[in-house]
């Protein structure tokens, strides 16, 4: 290697990320396995954590490099295009970072006798390919994509400079309220057990890129109930409901066509989340209105008290009240699950943060779960 990490938080994840892929591969089957991404030595990993970290506190003509490392040769790759080498450093990821802000664009990063280096772009990985992302400077995000390629790569670790916060692919915290367990962290294997549905966690991550905030509330399909909670007359209805998202789930197509549809139908449900207000959509994700207004059911009282979590290894529920939590709309989605207690509740701050509430009936009390890290 040209030298030696420096960056300290590199040193201690890289053994855990390593841990994280051999387990998954370990899970895969031998003719999966025949499909996936090389598995990242902690070495490898530790290097290309320390040289995205220092390149990222660089500026290139007064910008921050955006950058997304993928562990993998050209042929494990998607629509690659092979220039000469370039040694991983600092220096020359700055001055490549330009031809790679679009979003699905990787460096592709392997290594040599010498140490590793960039051989090129691509646009698609292998399931398992260790992807490095550059949000912003200091801030960097493992993860690798799904294993039928739809929707939010899996995180599996967040620095943030001396920060570190390893994704709990297990996440316990959330064994008490089925309603959550939509948000687990998805391994991304074809055989995973029970398939999960990735609409909510595609449309928080739609929530939280447009930066305004905002507050959708998730309730039953056929009852009614949840309007003793809501500002009558709604502003917003949608009259015929839309029902985009649902339609396309249930269509025989083309994998890519299907993505793509899909993908556009949540854009359009994400987009009215803008709107100053609650979204609300049934389980079936029809959309039914926006921009409504929270308010206490008459037959209930304030929610004076709620647990937090997240999905992050070694992070301990907290017992707070609810306006410890965060502005209004956190105050209303709290109250709304309080009243409602088979309905759910997404809140996208305008700072980044993102949580789910959900009622537990183990605990009998609003259970509020901090997803941001598997969004960024």
């Amino acid at each position: 290697m040209l030298s030696e990490p420096t960056y300290l938080a590199a040193r201690v994840v890289a053994p855990m990320i390593e841990a994280h892929f051999a387990r998954h591969r370990a899970s895969a089957s031998a003719q999966q396995a025949l499909h996936l991404g090389p598995p990242p030595s902690a070495h490898l990993v530790e290097v290309m954590i320390d040289v995205a970290f220092w390149a990222s506190l660089r500026r290139e003509e007064g910008h921050s490099p955006k950058i997304s490392l993928a562990l993998l040769e050209p042929a494990q790759a998607t629509q690659a295009v092979e220039f000469s080498k370039r040694r991983l450093i600092p220096y020359n990821l700055l001055k490549l970072a330009p031809a790679v802000e679009q979003p699905g664009i990787h460096l592709g990063v392997w290594y040599d006798a010498e140490g590793l280096y960039v051989w090129g772009t691509a646009t698609g990985t292998s399931p398992l390919s260790l992807v490095l992302e550059v949000v912003e400077p200091g801030l960097l995000v493992a993860k690798h994509r799904r294993a039928d390629g739809f929707g939010k790569f899996v995180n599996v670790a967040i620095l943030r400079g001396e920060q570190l916060q390893l994704v709990d692919a297990e996440n316990t915290a959330v064994d008490d309220c089925p309603a959550l367990q939509k948000f687990l962290p998805d391994p991304g294997l074809p055989d995973a057990a029970g398939e999960l549905d990735n609409v909510l966690v595609e449309l928080a991550a739609v929530m939280r890129a447009h930066g305004r905030g905002g507050l959708v509330l998730v309730v039953p399909t056929e009852s009614r109930k949840w309007q003793e909670s809501i500002v009558h007359p709604m502003t917003y209805l949608v009259l015929p409901v839309y029902t985009g998202i649902a339609e396309i789930r249930q269509q025989e197509q083309a994998k890519w066509e299907w993505r793509e549809e899909i993908q556009r139908a949540i854009g359009i449900v994400g987009g009215f989340t803008a709107v100053d207000g609650a979204t609300i959509i049934t389980r079936d994700y029809h959309l039914l209105a926006f921009g409504a207004k929270v308010a206490r059911a008459k037959s209930s009282a304030p929610v004076d008290k709620m647990v937090l979590t997240e999905p992050v290894v070694e992070s301990e529920a907290k017992y707070i009240h609810p306006a410890q939590n965060g502005g209004t709309r956190h105050l209303a989605a709290a109250q709304f699950v309080y009243d409602q207690r088979d309905a759910v509740a997404l809140v996208a701050s305008q700072d980044g943060y993102f949580t789910v509430f959900a009622w537990s009936t183990a605990l009998e009390m609003v259970h509020a779960h901090r997803i941001d890290v598997l969004l960024l």
